[in-house]
């Protein structure tokens, strides 16, 4: 009996899943943990494997096609074994499109659209002109109309051969009459070669339809091309929107910022880096982290998450550190960051932000953090805020280290200087606490010594 394959939540805030493409063929064998699919989650790229063994049967969805958790994407089973093509879900069964919004929408089912009669041979043609228009003449009117005179010639665009039913979604019939772009000719990736919205659009950009052009005047083009460009939003986008709205609205939010005098932290660094050899560079973040987590075990207040009805307080330290992916952001987890030396810090952030940026990263590996460190100083920004990461309590914004004018002991000297932001929860964190938070940090940092006490 045949095994339906499912699309699995491959993380825990998984909803839906865009299949990047297929690893087996319909007729290759199938062992149980053969990987069938690279699968793009919420976080990243994952392989989604056989669950039974036998051959596969059916691709239910073409690669690039987002379906949601639990929905049927193909069959296992013994070779020749009939499964009357399975249950697609809806973005393979040609009914479902994605929108330039990235949303899906649901298009009617085929039989609410008008269904086009088999064009009937051609008559022999009359020696008078011909009275009632052909069935691929003029644009269908609302409603059957008694013959009229004769209808203006047909655009050059239209078939002048018997026309063929082409199997297309109701949205690209949609599509294809509003831009005035014919059917005829385009391969469908759809189920069966059914003609999808993507297809459209990959057939406008290689050129090869005639899209009608609008009568709307001459449009500007600053350097010749498309005047927009629509993205569809990937997996990542659509989890980092519905986060933040969840964050930025509903959690009230003040900002603490500190200025830090890196001084003698640049001078640290420095020499440690000259006597690690090839055991591996130390970078600022390295040692902001380290520092973070010191400062979280004395106030526990701080390293603490929202949930409604009680304030989870950790007595672990799990940092997230924001990382910036190709199209987002991602928060890899540093686990017991309070126990882990300057050198250990380092290799693991390093590791962690490397396979974030491959997509690579397991779940476990970027989620549970009780407090984030997001740092853009490297892109010359002395200064943000940045948005807290629910259910934690707090989120530390870091800014450039940059060389300023400081009074040091009545005197003027110029100093590399640092602003931290940290954002607050205020159902978690208190304007006092978070103060004696940063007061702590701040001390470790001008005094970095105090981190191998």
């Amino acid at each position: 009996m045949a095994t339906k394959i499912v699309m699995e939540a491959l993380s825990p805030t998984m909803e839906e899943g865009r299949l990047v493409e297929w690893k087996k063929n319909e007729g290759d064998p199938v062992a149980v943990g053969d990987v069938l699919a690279e699968v793009e989650t919420d976080k990243a790229v994952m392989e989604l494997v056989a669950r039974a063994a036998g051959t596969l049967l059916k691709q239910l969805v073409p690669a690039g096609s987002t379906v949601p958790v639990s929905s049927p994407v193909g069959w296992i089973g013994a070779a020749g074994e009939s499964v009357n093509g399975g249950a697609a879900p809806p973005q393979a069964d040609g009914q479902t499109d994605r929108r330039s919004d990235g949303q899906t929408v649901r298009a009617p089912a085929p039989a609410a659209t008008a269904p086009t009669a088999p064009a009937a041979p051609t008559p022999p043609a009359a020696p008078t002109p011909p009275a009632a228009p052909a069935p691929a003449a003029a644009p269908p009117a609302p409603a059957p109309a008694p013959p009229s005179p004769p209808s203006p010639p047909s655009s050059p665009s239209a078939p002048s051969s018997p026309s063929v039913r082409v199997k297309a979604s109701p949205l690209a019939r949609k599509i294809a009459a509003d831009t005035g772009v014919s059917l005829q000719g385009v391969t469908g990736s759809g189920p069966e070669g059914r003609i999808i919205k993507r297809d459209l659009e990959a057939a406008g950009r290689s050129g090869g339809q005639a899209v009608a052009a609008a009568a709307a005047g001459p449009t500007v083009r600053p350097s010749g091309g498309a005047a927009f460009e629509d993205r569809p939003l990937t997996q990542i986008r659509k989890t980092i929107a519905k986060r933040l709205v969840q964050s930025i609205g509903p959690i009230p939010t003040f900002y603490l910022t500190s200025e830090i005098d890196m001084e003698r932290v640049a001078e640290a660094r420095e020499a440690l880096n000259a006597s690690a050899g090839d055991r591996g560079k130390v970078s600022f973040n390295d040692i902001i982290l380290k520092a973070c987590a010191t400062a979280l075990i004395q106030h526990p207040a701080c390293n603490a998450w929202w949930q409604g009805d009680h304030i989870r307080i950790w007595h672990e330290v799990h940092l997230g550190m924001a990382v910036a992916v190709e199209d987002g952001l991602i928060t890899p987890v540093i686990r017991n960051t309070e126990r882990k030396s300057l050198r250990e810090i380092s290799a693991e952030t390093r590791d962690l932000a490397g396979r974030a940026r491959e997509r690579k990263l397991k779940p476990e590996e970027y989620t549970g953090s009780t407090f984030s460190v997001s740092n853009l100083g490297m892109f010359d920004i002395e200064h943000f805020t940045a948005i807290i990461n629910p259910p934690e309590g707090g989120i530390l914004a870091v800014g450039s280290i940059t060389p300023v004018p400081a009074v040091v002991n009545g005197t003027v000297e110029i100093r590399r200087r640092m602003r931290l932001t940290m954002s607050c929860d205020h159902r978690v964190i208190d304007g006092a606490t978070g103060a004696q938070f940063l007061k702590t940090l701040k001390l470790l940092l001008e005094n970095p010594l105090a981190l191998v006490w």
